[in-house]
């Protein structure tokens, strides 16, 4: 039986660049090389694409490297390769775009891969994003009857009245990734400065009260109805506010945080939090796999954080931890993430 050619797509321009190498080497360590041919697209900072033997630390500059462009031309339906000044080809039976934050979760490659026709794993456009942008995702979960914090969008030309607030208050960019440029205000003159921070990474900025309570997640898998959940987990702080893929040395540990899982939370609260997630799930459309994070607070409340449509498969990430202690290992995630992207994508 002929293996099924696979794309697997890292990198990229966003601030998330170097955590997407090491996403794909983990999906590298565990893809199951007698299904699977796999062909490794890794996009540079600057927006080259090259075709490369495997995500490896020093991947760009390793020998062997050769431009390759995804065509949008379904006649196609793969990679041009560029070769002794020619251009050939590489069909592929379907994507997985292993790339986290700007360009990567916000509907652009996905926009691209519909262009071409080729199946491929997670979100779709409009779900990309969609939760890409947090104040988007609070309205539409909200409308679905799902709790959110009180929030407020500060665009560019948009005056903001520090007195008016009740802090503190967390700022952040409103479609970015992970915790970058995110500052916790706790008085009225520190939140021009944490304007100016998200500004850096977007030009909407999201003003947010704190949730008080316990900061949770829980990784989704599937395409609806038929829909797993991992395994909750629960971040324990020594101090200060999670900050996600900004550690020192994130492969030994966080600077101030520790993953708890399963999170050491009462059971009925574990099952209401794996089923809020899900609900979230559906209402903002997600469909292959995302990682849902929420705060549980001490009335038992479930309020939605935000959701991660291209979550991080690092040796170290939430989401892989949360399947495997539901004894779904990455080589099997990776199996339903093309098995899901083969059956639920009709395009």
């Amino acid at each position: 039986m002929a293996r099924l050619k696979v794309g697997i797509i890292f990198g990229g321009c966003s601030e998330e660049h170097s955590v997407s190498v090491k996403s794909a080497r983990e999906v590298a360590r565990n893809l199951d090389v007698e299904k699977y041919e796999p062909f490794y697209v890794g996009i540079t900072r600057s927006g080259a694409w090259l075709l490369c033997d495997g995500p490896a630390p020093d991947w760009e500059s390793a020998g062997g490297c050769r431009p390759v462009v995804l065509s949008p031309d379904r006649g196609v339906h793969g990679l041009l390769v560029l070769e002794q000044g020619r251009y050939g080809t590489i069909r592929l039976d379907v994507v997985l775009p292993v790339l986290h934050g700007r360009l990567g979760e916000d509907g652009a490659i996905q926009g691209l891969l519909e262009l071409s026709g080729i199946p491929y794993a997670g979100c779709d456009i409009q779900s990309s994003a969609l939760c890409m942008d947090k104040s988007l995702t609070y309205l539409v979960a909200g409308r679905a009857g799902i709790a959110t914090p009180n929030f407020w969008t500060v665009t560019a030309d948009d005056k903001i009245d520090a007195g008016g607030l009740t802090y503190p208050v967390f700022v952040k960019p409103a479609r970015s990734g992970s915790s970058f440029g995110v500052t916790k205000v706790s008085r009225k003159d520190e939140l021009p400065g944490a304007v100016e921070t998200a500004r850096r990474y977007d030009s909407k900025v999201l003003i947010e009260e704190a949730v008080v309570g316990s900061e949770i997640g829980c990784a989704v898998l599937g395409n609806e109805p038929d829909l797993t959940a991992g395994e909750v987990d629960r971040i324990a702080l020594s101090h200060g506010f999670f900050r996600i893929h900004q550690e020192t040395d994130p492969e030994s540990g966080s600077d101030n945080s520790t993953a708890i899982v399963p999170a050491d939370i009462p059971a009925g609260s574990r099952s209401l939090v794996q089923e809020t997630a899900k609900a979230v799930y559906r209402a903002l459309g997600c469909r292959g796999l995302s990682r849902v994070d929420m705060f549980l607070k001490e009335n038992g409340e479930v309020v939605l954080n935000e959701v991660n449509t291209l979550p991080g498969l690092t040796s170290y990430s939430r989401y892989p931890r949360m399947m495997a202690a539901a004894e779904l290992h990455l080589a099997e995630v990776i199996d339903r993430m093309v098995s899901l992207a083969l059956t639920g994508n009709s395009r």
